[in-house]
């Protein structure tokens, strides 16, 4: 190994330290320029952490628990109807069982896809209310980044490398949850 060569690493991984600091001059060369406040934001953890999200998530468990429930009644009387059918084929005709078994696999699907459109209804709400959640925190993060005299606000899946200092995911839970629950709910940004 050369012996300048920790001193080429060093500097070169100089602009990514100062980029990871969340200050970054806005232009090379004039040290008056505007400095540039980068901020990041997990989101998925600001709606899962908030109240509001956490209330979301608690209803789609009820309402998941609710349907698992149906299910396995559902389930419990389709299989005693299989049964009683397997029953009977010993003393029915070919064709009446044939019928009869071909309605049971007809009602069996008709039941199998509106349980999956139930299903489907549950990950939409949650999904829904995570949109929703999501243009009403707007403003909160807007006032935030105006604290913070950022002009950037990044979703922390987009950052390969940052400072934790830059990250404002906790401090945005508390303003949105503060706001939320002191009924000072943002308007919904379309």
């Amino acid at each position: 190994m050369r012996a300048g060569g920790w001193l080429t690493r060093f500097l070169s991984a100089l602009p990514v330290v100062l980029l990871l600091s969340g200050q970054v001059p806005a232009q090379e060369g004039n040290t008056s320029d505007p400095v540039l406040q980068i901020l990041i934001l997990d989101r998925a953890r600001l709606f899962e952490e908030s109240a509001f999200g956490k209330a979301s998530v608690e209803r789609e468990r009820i309402a998941t628990r609710a349907l698992e429930a149906e299910n396995a009644g559902i389930q419990a009387e389709l299989v005693a109807e299989e049964q009683e059918l397997t029953n009977l084929r010993k003393t029915l005709s070919v064709a009446e069982f044939s019928a009869r078994a071909a309605a049971f696999d007809e009602k069996v699907e008709r039941i199998r896809a509106q349980q999956d459109s139930k299903a489907r209804d549950l990950a939409g709400v949650r999904e829904e209310d995570s949109k929703a959640f999501q243009r009403a925190a707007l403003p909160v993060l807007g006032e935030l980044m105006a604290a913070r005299g950022a002009q950037v606000l990044l979703e922390k899946s987009s950052v390969i490398l940052s400072l934790s200092l830059v990250d404002v995911t906790d401090e945005a839970i508390a303003k949105v949850d503060s706001a939320f629950l002191a009924g000072i709910t943002p308007q919904v940004v379309p």
